[in-house]
């Protein structure tokens, strides 16, 4: 692709994606979803914020050390030590990106920063400076450059560009702007900084109007050559602009748009549904692109016109994001053939032999209580399977529930607990209740529940469910995930799966680096 006409994909899921409360992932997570966004050929994952926490430096660190075909990126505030830190994080990638930003914006500076204009400058282009000893490929973003006075953010831009910087990005912060002003604010910029020619310009938008996808197509058509956006549009408060949203839009219209991503969109779906997994957000139905209603049709005049030419309702065909219309039909009597040959027609992949075994003997346990196995059974399958691997030290051994028209609650509960296995009997106010007790009480631990969510994975009573559970203590917050054709079974897994990701207490606490 000529480099004039790219538009460049930076993902921030693993960072941005991270702040929403209740993401919080594991560095296992961090590195699968790296790997999918990879496959993508997204062309920078910005990793981390290496200076937050031990966790986020060595995931930053892992991600480097495994991503080659990718950009790894990392966030700085722009401060020697968080530049320091994120170039040793960063130092193992074949291709390192360090981003660094500070505040522009009148209210920012004298509230938050409490720093004069003329010190906002001078920190900028120092931080720029220190963060080109490391890498030539430094990005430099002033925050809030939506509620910014344009006189000075081109100063800001100027000098970042002048101390090195050849990328700038211009947030939309906190999701204010809209999308005739937020485009208009790129071009002027592109117009007015001298040196507009030596940088790439991009923009990172959040969704708190509802307008992020909006406002960075509009910076695009205003020249923009890069877009920050994230999968599912994961972030912090209403989320960023939407990766899928972004690049199916440009691509459908290439009849407006002058430019196209390198983005392999067949890989988009199993994208959405791995972020999905992990953070434990379940994506809603009319959710665009990679929502279960995206390429539904129940009116009678839709399903009458797609029947004659599926392009009546669909403008975008389902194939080109990885759902296959022709499938296999996969059942009890499918072999290791059918199931490896299904999932790279998916795009999935297990890292290794032994995982590859784990999961036929799952998916052949699944196929006898199932007529058959959806596509969707098997990333449930794989999720679950993700889970265990981590989730190693705590696993589920049996569980006997029974419930009665009374009200009367029990559940037997027989952990596998160091080597050993622990039975409990508890009553609650519901099946799951009494599980969820029953493996408190084996566990010696006292979490709140802040999030019970239960989804169907395909149609029919014999369905698996889907188990997200958010869970707290001492401070710390985890999701759990877990998948069964019994939902006793799937809530239980979920439940141990958050509790086994429950941090020692030495954990150290997490910088937060305040937003782009």
């Amino acid at each position: 692709m000529d480099h004039v006409n790219q538009l460049i994909i930076f993902d921030t899921t693993l960072r941005d994606g991270e702040q929403s409360p209740g993401a919080s992932m594991t560095c296992e997570e961090k590195l699968s979803i790296a790997r999918a966004l990879e496959q993508a050929r997204v062309d920078i994952i910005e990793a981390g914020f290496p200076v937050a926490s031990r966790g986020d430096f060595a995931a930053v660190k892992a991600i480097a050390s495994e991503i080659r075909n990718s950009v790894v990126c990392g966030l700085a505030r722009a401060i020697a030590k968080d530049i320091d830190t994120a170039a040793e994080a960063l130092q193992p990638a074949s291709r390192a990106r360090l981003h660094t930003f500070i505040a522009t914006s009148p209210l920012h500076m004298r509230e938050k920063l409490r720093l004069s204009p003329e010190e906002v400058l001078e920190r900028a282009e120092a931080a720029v400076r220190r963060a080109r000893r490391y890498t030539d490929d430094v990005e430099f973003s002033p925050e809030d450059a939506g509620r910014s006075e344009p006189d000075f953010l081109c100063r800001v831009v100027e000098a970042a560009i002048r101390a090195g910087a050849r990328t700038i990005n211009i947030p939309d912060t906190v999701g204010y702007t809209l999308p005739h002003l937020f485009g208009g604010l790129v071009a002027e910029l592109i117009e007015r900084v001298p040196n507009a020619d030596q940088a790439v310009f991009s923009v990172h938008c959040h969704n708190d109007l509802g307008l992020a996808v909006a406002n960075s197509l509009s910076a695009v058509l205003h020249g923009a050559r890069q877009v920050e956006c994230t999968v599912n549009g994961l972030g912090e408060r209403a989320g960023n602009a939407a990766l899928e949203e972004i690049v199916m839009a440009v691509r459908t219209r290439q009849d407006v748009f002058d430019c196209d991503t390198r983005i392999d969109a067949t890989r988009i779906m199993h994208c959405s549904r791995l972020v999905s997994n992990v953070t434990g957000f379940p994506v809603q139905p009319n959710k665009a692109i990679v929502g279960a209603n995206a390429f539904a049709h129940e009116a009678g005049i839709h399903q009458d016109g797609m029947l004659k030419n599926r392009m009546t309702y669909e403008i975008i065909s389902p194939e080109d994001i990885g759902l296959n219309a022709t499938r296999i039909v996969l059942g009890k009597h499918s072999g290791r053939n059918a199931l490896h040959t299904r999932l790279q027609t998916l795009g999935l992949q297990l890292d290794n032999k032994a995982d590859m075994d784990a999961l036929f003997v799952r998916f052949k346990e699944l196929a006898d209580k199932k007529i058959e196995v959806y596509d969707e059974d098997l990333q449930a399958l794989i999720s679950d399977l993700m889970q265990t691997a981590v989730a190693d030290h705590i696993h589920l051994h049996s569980i006997r529930a029974s419930t009665d028209s009374l009200g009367k609650s029990e559940a037997t509960v027989t952990l596998g607990i160091a080597g050993q296995n622990c039975t409990h009997t508890a009553v609650g106010t519901g099946v799951v209740d009494a599980t969820f007790r029953a493996i408190g009480k084996l566990t010696g631990t006292d979490c709140t529940l802040n999030l019970y969510s239960v989804n169907n994975i395909t149609t029919g009573s014999n369905a698996q469910g889907e188990v997200t559970v958010r869970l707290t203590q001492n401070g710390h917050l985890v999701n759990g995930h877990g998948a069964d054709t019994d939902i006793i079974v799937a809530s239980a897994k979920a439940y141990l799966s958050a509790l086994n990701k429950l941090p020692p207490e030495d954990a150290t606490t997490r910088v937060h680096p305040q937003g782009v």
